[in-house]
């Protein structure tokens, strides 16, 4: 072994690695960003949840009720609605995860329920009661977010002397917690459809993200050349073929979650078509624009995982997007699989209608064509 000829290579391979910027690029930013990820963005303590209310009492109890609750800076009181039905709706649109509903008898409630102390006889002689061990007030929650409903049974307990001032005894809890499309807690209703976002969004880009970059490298940019064809004909024809790819595998992870997890699929097939469609055509669109900018196969794929990185992280799909950071939040937003998140997981277990998430199929819709457009300006019908 001849150690001059070792360190020959070696400095050859660190001039290379100085010349590939995109590579150097990447061993700097990747652990940069899952520094910044972990250490910032994410956070499995959900704070300041925004929720709803419907106050049909509208006292100073159902008031001091809202306020002691908010105060625990767990839950923030961002809407309030007229009805439970409003409420049920709000729910099912995805506009909020939790509403509290405060009943008009919340007076009653309150001396009526066993934690109130048994030597205050005043206030509760005032009322007839029929039930003494009903809760004070009721949370109306999306089950299928297990984090966050773990954050509002935290609640159940909430001591009735922040509500009227009185020392109440703790014991029975005072806060009863409906849970909606996941009653039974299970993590994998929850975990499938997010899990189709994420699976979609790695092989979408990974299968398009080389696409140019393949051509190049195999010579068959020569003959593009010399073919009519518009760089935005050649985008169309590059990530037409993996979109029944795609299709098959939405198939797959909702068939077999279905059959094997038990993941109930509510929403009409027509409607999960359409949603998924957009999506994989948003992030074939992200590897067209990955493989007009890097120059091998190696930077696609180190491009691919910098996308990739983000989407599991900042999507909602392992920690509650309302529990990041409001910068980290402008992120996600800017990710196709957040969006897809929300449609995947509202039409699949909550049976949403596509009116109630037009948002965010416009934004879909939107960012593919900019895409096309964007990778139909970078592509040029040139060796270099």
């Amino acid at each position: 072994m001849n150690l001059r000829r070792t360190a020959a290579v070696i400095v050859k391979e660190l001039h290379q690695l100085r010349r590939d910027r995109m590579t150097f690029g990447m061993i700097v930013m990747i652990p940069l960003l899952q520094l910044v990820l972990f250490g910032y963005a994410i956070n499995t303590d959900v704070r300041h949840l925004p929720v709803g209310v419907v106050d049909l009492s509208d006292t100073t109890y159902s008031r001091a009720l809202i306020s002691g609750l908010q105060a625990t800076q767990a839950v923030e009181f961002d809407y309030v609605y007229g009805s439970r039905q409003q409420a049920e709706d709000a729910i099912t649109r995805g506009d909020t995860k939790a509403v509290l509903v405060i009943p008009p008898d919340l007076p009653q409630r309150l001396v009526s329920h066993p934690n109130y102390p048994v030597g205050n006889t005043a206030l509760r002689s005032q009322w007839n009661t029929t039930d003494p061990n009903q809760a004070i007030a009721q949370w109306l929650v999306d089950g299928s977010d297990t984090m966050v409903s773990a954050t509002v049974r935290a609640l159940r307990n909430f001591p009735l002397n922040e509500v009227a001032g009185l020392p109440y005894r703790m014991g029975t809890p005072t806060l009863e917690v409906v849970e909606y499309f996941n009653p039974e807690q299970r993590s994998a209703v929850n975990i499938v459809p997010g899990l189709l976002a994420i699976i979609l969004t790695m092989t979408m880009i990974m299968f398009t993200g080389a696409a140019i970059v393949r051509e190049r490298e195999q010579g068959n940019m020569e003959f593009l050349i010399n073919t009519p064809i518009r760089p935005i004909e050649l985008m169309l024809g590059k990530i037409t073929p993996y979109v029944l790819a795609g299709l098959i595998q939405v198939g797959i992870i909702l068939g077999m979650g279905h059959l094997v997890f038990d993941v109930p699929v509510r929403g009409p097939l027509l409607t999960l078509l359409a949603a998924a469609l957009l999506f994989i055509f948003a992030s074939l669109t992200i590897g067209l624009v990955i493989s007009t900018i890097a120059k091998t196969q190696l930077q696609a794929m180190q491009m691919t995982v910098f996308i990739l990185m983000p989407s599991i992280l900042l999507s909602g799909f392992m920690f509650p997007y309302e529990a990041m950071p409001e910068a980290a939040q402008w992120i996600a937003e800017a990710l196709p699989a957040t969006h897809f998140m929300r449609l995947i997981r509202g039409i699949v277990l909550r049976d949403a209608s596509l009116t109630g998430q037009l948002h965010d199929m416009l934004w879909l819709l939107g960012f593919t064509l900019i895409g096309l457009m964007f990778a139909s300006l970078r592509f040029r019908k040139r060796l270099d």
